[in-house]
């Protein structure tokens, strides 16, 4: 199957960056989301993005504007139907996921591929209300997409390898480079990095080091090219601390569980970058 049209639900920063990346290798994309305004902001973060890829020279003007212009944003799921594949790129909530995904089932055609964006969450528990999840497949991300050059494609347990094999395809079409992962919390990439950056909070907590010290430290210790703490105000504190329930759940090892500071941050709203607080301050 030659995957010429996608539909993204969700207008946040995965899913424009997703529509972004699509768009720019040629990809027409419908973009769905509940608001207008939520759409809107996602029309001007990606012309942004893109200019800034023309301003570096990487990018035609004529380039940027051609991908805008296969970009249609809508809040209805009936424009769908004409997407040979839809990807889900909703808040990492278990329920909230389903849901869409069933609605995407609905309105898609009998033949499109489903994939979701998610970071932590079982690929065969959310094919499981499928009618036909041989369709559905794991197609994670990573944050800022237009940047980050991996994508994990992630088979559930009834997931076909002629789904399997398109999706691949698209990954190494849109200059992306595809690993095979199986089916578990966290896959593979998350599994590792949520729980370093989890482990970084507590070293804050504990008072080892200021979070200045323990970024530069493994920045230099350890080659990363950002620190943990400043990676998971990237990342979105909130992310993080539901990804190491995930985890704590799904395996019931108490070494997931989450440092009581990483808690207590996101339920003060100190999200990170997206809410201008976390660990550091990003002012206006």
């Amino acid at each position: 199957m030659k995957i010429k049209s996608v539909g993204v639900v969700g207008a946040g920063a995965m899913g424009s960056g997703i529509a972004q990346a699509l768009a720019v290798s040629g990809i027409n994309v419908v973009i769905i989301d509940v608001s207008d305004v939520a759409l809107e902001k996602a029309k001007a973060t990606i012309d942004h993005s893109l200019q800034r890829l023309v301003s570096k020279g990487k990018l035609a003007d004529s380039a940027r504007e051609v991908a805008l212009a296969r970009i249609v944003p809508s809040t209805e799921y009936t424009s769908l139907t004409s997407a040979d594949m839809v990807v889900e790129a909703a808040t990492e909530n278990v329920d909230l996921k389903k849901r869409i995904i069933a609605q995407i089932e609905t309105a898609a055609r009998a033949d499109a591929i489903i994939a979701t964006n998610t970071s932590s969450i079982s690929i065969t528990a959310l094919a499981a209300g499928l009618a036909q999840p041989s369709r559905f497949i794991g197609m994670h991300f990573f944050n800022p997409v237009p940047v980050m050059p991996l994508v994990e494609i992630i088979r559930g347990l009834q997931t076909s390898d002629e789904t399997a094999s398109a999706v691949h395809e698209l990954t190494e079409r849109i200059d992306k480079s595809p690993i095979g992962v199986r089916n578990s919390p966290g896959f593979v990439v998350n599994r590792i990095l949520v729980p370093m950056i989890n482990e970084a909070f507590f070293v804050l907590q504990e008072g080892l080091a200021s979070a200045e010290d323990i970024d530069t430290g493994m920045k230099l210790g350890a080659n990363h090219p950002i620190g943990p703490l400043a990676l998971a105000d990237l990342v979105g504190l909130d992310v993080c601390l539901s990804v190491m329930d995930v985890y704590l759940r799904d395996f019931g090892d108490p070494k997931y569980r989450a440092c009581t500071l990483l808690r207590q941050l996101v339920e003060a709203g100190r999200l990170g970058r997206k809410s201008g607080r976390g660990v550091y301050d990003y002012p206006a």
